[in-house]
């Protein structure tokens, strides 16, 4: 049979075609592993400083949210603080009550007046318990009565008042008396006024009546080991008539209380901004005491105490050093004949006294030394002793040479300083 076969040339194209397919599949591959090889770490980083981010933010969402129940807690604790110094300090400002007055009916009815005065007890304290007027401060009491514009009140003219404070024990601390009487209107007057309100006395909107107030004291003041509890209060009078009338306290505040009563919100904002910061203020400390053990830190503490020791070791022992050699120039100024021998017997003796050296000199400096350098743990107040013992040391370490020695003395070179 016959078979079809592909010319040369067609099959060399689909030759270079697959060739080209799978050179371009491995520059795919190879350009994909490429790119998630650089995009695995980058990946891996950016989920790194996600979780560090979250972290983070998680803490300082905790952090803040601490903080501001501590802040809020602090803020209640400064208005309650306040309004309980408010609630304790301040008095009652004004206190007013009724005044019911009582007399006898037992006398002769023939006669218009009363058998006796009008007389009022009144009670100055509050739900039975509390006084109504704190000790020391000063009180206006004053009495209002209403009284009709009647003939029997208008022939009566002046009359007195009079009231009486006590203690528990019914014994009179104070007593006041004023005198009082209704204000004039002449007739006219009174017949203007009664035709132009005559609608209001119809209806009975109005009446013909006078409020007086008569002022009993200006300035009273209840003694802390004799509070007055009560008052007795009397008008001197049998043909008085009275509607109704009003017994009323109103205190007179000074210094802080003038100003808690005067500027209440001001008072308020200052205080409870005064609490707040106080508040605060123990709130660090205690935090820094829980946190470093205290405002500043033991080791900084530690640190300061050591670079002042260090200092006054420095000190102490550049004294000691100046000292050493002035004492050194002026034995070699007074002792020239010493220097001499030794200089003559070393140069017989050259080797024996480079081996031996001087045994006594090193120990006397080290002696000074040992006795310059105090003890840090020492109280201060004890320097002075013990420059005077290093002194003495110094001196009885370095002994004054002999004619007779061989022995070389070297004075002291840098080597030798403290």
């Amino acid at each position: 049979m016959y078979e079809h076969k592909d010319p040369p040339q067609r099959q060399q194209s689909k030759g270079l075609e697959g060739g080209t397919t799978a050179q371009t599949s491995a520059r795919r591959r190879s350009g994909s592993d490429m790119m998630g090889a650089t995009m695995g770490p980058v990946l891996h980083w950016l989920q790194n400083v996600a979780a560090v981010t979250l972290l983070k933010a998680r803490r300082t969402l905790f952090q803040a949210a601490i903080l501001f129940c501590v802040l809020v807690l602090l803020l209640w604790v400064s208005i309650f603080l306040y309004g309980s110094f408010y609630y304790s300090y301040m008095p009652s400002v004004s206190f007013s009550t009724p005044v019911h007055f009582y007399y006898t009916s037992d006398c002769d009815s023939s006669e218009s007046a009363l058998c006796s005065f009008p007389t009022a007890n009144i009670s100055f304290m509050k739900n039975e318990r509390d006084l109504v007027m704190a000790y020391g401060q000063p009180y206006r009491v004053s009495l209002e009565l209403e009284m009709p514009e009647s003939p029997v009140n208008e022939r009566l003219g002046m009359f007195m008042v009079k009231m009486s404070c006590y203690t528990k024990g019914g014994k009179t601390v104070s007593s006041v008396g004023r005198s009082t009487m209704l204000h004039y209107r002449s007739s006219l007057l009174q017949s203007l006024s009664t035709l132009l309100f005559s609608p209001l006395f119809l209806t009975g909107m109005a009446e013909q009546k006078q409020l007086i107030e008569v002022e009993l004291f200006s300035d009273y003041k209840t003694n802390a080991y004799q509070p007055s509890i009560g008052a007795v209060i009397e008008i001197q009078s049998k043909r008085v008539q009275i509607y109704s009338s009003q017994l009323r306290i109103h205190a007179f505040f000074t210094g802080i209380r003038y100003v808690l009563y005067n500027f209440p919100l001001t008072s308020a904002v200052i205080g409870v901004a005064t609490n707040f910061a106080f508040l605060c203020v123990i709130v660090l400390f205690s935090y820094l005491q829980f946190i470093w053990g205290g405002i500043w830190p033991p080791d900084q503490v530690r640190v300061r105490v050591m670079m002042g020791d260090n200092t006054r070791i420095q000190q102490r022992r550049e004294e000691a050093r100046k000292r050493m050699e002035k004492e050194n120039s002026q034995k070699d100024l007074g002792a020239p004949q010493v220097i001499g021998s030794v200089n003559d017997a070393s140069d017989f003796q050259e080797d024996d006294t480079i081996a031996e050296p001087s045994p006594k000199k090193p120990s006397g400096i080290l002696d000074a030394s040992e006795a310059d350098v105090p003890d840090t743990k020492e109280e201060g107040s004890h320097d002075s002793s013990h420059e005077e013992k290093d002194g003495s040391g110094v001196f009885d370490g370095c002994q004054l040479p002999h004619q007779g020695e061989t022995l070389l003395r070297q004075r002291p070179g840098p080597w030798m300083s403290l």
